[in-house]
């Protein structure tokens, strides 16, 4: 018996199936775009812990960073006992995020607790329960953030019921047919039928769907919820939990647009591996809440917060906003070449390193999520781990570190080439 296939027997009892794992390999170590099993086989890591490693694994800041925290405390509690570093990093994130006029930003664990905390703030400045979200997004696991996520499959089964006064509209898809025009009249036509928009605490969006397929929202249709937010006194929330931090060749996505949120949620890649997420957003629906609404044993751990700061730092420093965009143009390249000789290949989208193709059955227009299994294991076979997603499980997205060596992505891109090979 190999030593990953003792560990996977130990996995599966001990664990419950509710955890889906998608490797049957276990990993032993990992640096920058790299990661090793327990075996000592090498993988290339297009994965990047679900877009969680956009500067890489260990990146020797980040190991020095979290280092000497460790060396002063791990932990007081911040409602409890504070400490400046979350102080710094709230200022950090205030002049960063687009969000114009006095702005202020809320710590807290996990993605889907910035998601939740977003729609309490909401709530509480509105003053109304109904929330909007879009088919096809993903905001979390937990029941909130389920009930706004739009895929039923695996996410909501046998979780039910959710919470009530959650809504959602269609996301615009090229592909599928629907425009940006389709989305907005939806959204009025769900104003008519279900909801009446003076009942509506806030309409949330993912500027770039993640686990719903790498959907881009049209600029037409971010200006369209800005005016109407506006008109009716909605809380605009930018869900960028997946999109933030230089993954799509901007700090932030909604930066690719000119239209402002009013509050934005922030996870994954803002700690480079730590849990820290974040909502930040104006300062005067921010402070809706009262004292001790808001809040985590957790929340701002003083470790990921000083991995965060150093995440910014090495964003800026090694210019990653300039190498997404640089990056992600050769593999959307290299995928319309693919393209040309293989009719599975539907679509391909990109913002930035925010890159999936979509497969399909040629002959029927059928999604296609057998044909994804087959390029995954092609590529894994090959050393590079790829993930799937979309509303079919049809669709490959390409989450590389943004750190990666030029030497290692063009390995990647001739693993892809041999992958997608009809």
């Amino acid at each position: 018996m190999t030593r990953n296939t003792e560990l996977h027997a130990r996995r599966l009892a001990a664990t419950p199936r509710g955890v889906g794992v998608m490797c049957d390999f276990f990993a032993q170590r990992a640096e920058n775009a790299s990661l090793w099993d327990v075996e000592g086989r090498e993988y290339i890591d297009f994965a990047a812990g679900i877009a969680v490693l956009n500067t890489g694994h260990r990146h020797p800041r980040i190991e020095a960073a979290i280092a000497a925290q460790l060396k002063q405390f791990t932990h007081t509690a911040y409602q409890i006992v504070p400490y400046e570093s979350v102080v710094t990093l709230a200022e950090r994130l205030n002049a960063l995020v687009p969000i114009s006029g006095p702005v202020k930003t809320a710590f807290f664990t996990t993605g889907a607790e910035a998601v939740e905390n977003a729609v309490k703030i909401a709530r509480a400045h509105t003053g109304r329960a109904g929330v909007v979200t879009f088919g096809g997004g993903f905001h979390g696991r937990t029941l909130m953030a389920l009930a706004m996520t739009g895929k039923v499959a695996p996410y909501k089964i046998g979780f039910g019921p959710f919470p009530a006064d959650v809504f959602h509209v269609p996301f615009p898809s090229a592909i599928e047919g629907v425009s940006a025009a389709d989305s907005l009249a939806a959204l009025a036509r769900l104003f008519k039928t279900d909801i009446e928009p003076q009942r509506v605490a806030a309409i949330v969006i993912e500027p770039v769907q993640g686990e719903g397929g790498f959907n881009v929202a049209p600029t037409e249709l971010l200006q369209g919820l800005r005016a109407l937010c506006d008109a009716h006194g909605i809380v605009f929330i930018a869900d960028e939990v997946q999109s933030g931090f230089a993954r799509t060749g901007r700090l932030f996505s909604m930066q690719h647009h000119g239209v402002e949120p009013d509050l934005i949620t922030l996870a994954k890649s803002l700690a480079g591996g730590m849990p820290l997420s974040a909502v930040s957003g104006r300062a005067a629906i921010m402070d809706a809440p009262a004292p001790g609404g808001l809040g985590g044993t957790y929340a701002g751990n003083p470790l990921a917060v000083a991995s965060a700061h150093a995440v910014l730092d090495v964003i800026a420093d090694e210019q990653l906003c300039e190498r997404a965009a640089a990056l992600g143009a050769r593999l959307v390249a290299r995928l319309l070449g693919a393209k040309e000789s293989n009719p599975a290949i539907a679509d391909v989208r990109a913002q930035g390193s925010m890159v999936a193709i979509e497969l399909r059955d040629p002959a029927t227009g059928a999604h296609d999520a057998e044909a994804v299994k087959r390029v995954q294991a092609r590529a894994l076979a090959q050393g590079l781990l790829l993930l799937s997603c979309g509303m079919y499980g049809n669709v490959i997205r390409f989450l590389y570190p943004l750190t990666i060596p030029e030497a290692l992505f063009d390995r990647a891109l001739d693993v892809i080439d041999e992958a997608l090979q009809a």
